[in-house]
């Protein structure tokens, strides 16, 4: 069999795997902030997320303004033949839609639905970020010290350089969640900063 390379449509326009840390644009990932809250620890956990969807929000409508990619990564549930129609619906009906409604996914934001803590893990997310070209991703939503932290790793492993706004992730257990933050800024090189303070372009010159 010869070589086909010739023959491939999307060559010329399929971004290397094995990026430069840091290569390429930024996408914004907002990570299971379509919540119902109605599991363990449920309450302590949302008096957390208040003060981050205004911050959420803000950052939300900044991608949009300056083309910067949106993606939504929500947990399941366990529910394999969900949608984010149904999730986003789901989270309205439960404890408080008040920290659902100001960041609903608009329109024409990406959406995947993950079965675990990292937004990466067996997901179309990398792949996604590589055809838009993006080597910097922000995250932001919760939980600090699970699925924020978890993403970001995984994030990193891949050669991804990492932000997270300190005020627009929501922690559990406050000692966790500043010790995941610590642990991202340290071992993996993010930018930690207040919303108000990342932009949408590398700190990596």
């Amino acid at each position: 069999m010869g070589d086909d390379s010739s023959s491939r449509t999307d060559g010329a326009r399929r971004p290397e795997r094995h990026r430069e840390r840091g290569d390429g644009a930024t996408a914004l990932i907002v990570v299971d902030m379509l919540n119902t809250y109605e599991h363990e620890d449920a309450e302590r956990l949302a008096s957390n997320v208040k003060p981050t969807v205004a911050p959420i929000s803000g950052l939300v409508s900044r991608a949009r303004d300056d083309d910067v990619p949106v993606v939504y990564v929500q947990d399941n549930y366990g529910d394999w033949n969900t949608s984010a129609e149904k999730l986003a619906r789901q989270a309205m009906e439960g404890r408080h839609p008040e920290l659902v409604e100001p960041i609903l996914p608009p329109d024409d934001a990406a959406f995947i639905i993950k079965a675990r803590h990292s937004a990466f893990y067996q997901t179309l997310l990398e792949y996604l970020l590589d055809r838009d070209g993006a080597g910097r991703i922000v995250l932001a939503g919760q939980v600090t010290e699970q699925c924020i932290l978890y993403s970001a790793l995984d994030a990193y492993v891949r050669h991804f350089e990492v932000a997270v706004p300190r005020d627009a992730v929501a922690h559990i257990h406050e000692s966790l969640g500043d010790a995941a933050l610590e642990m991202m800024e340290r071992n993996m090189g993010a930018e930690v900063a207040g919303s108000d303070q990342l932009r949408f372009s590398s700190s990596i010159s």
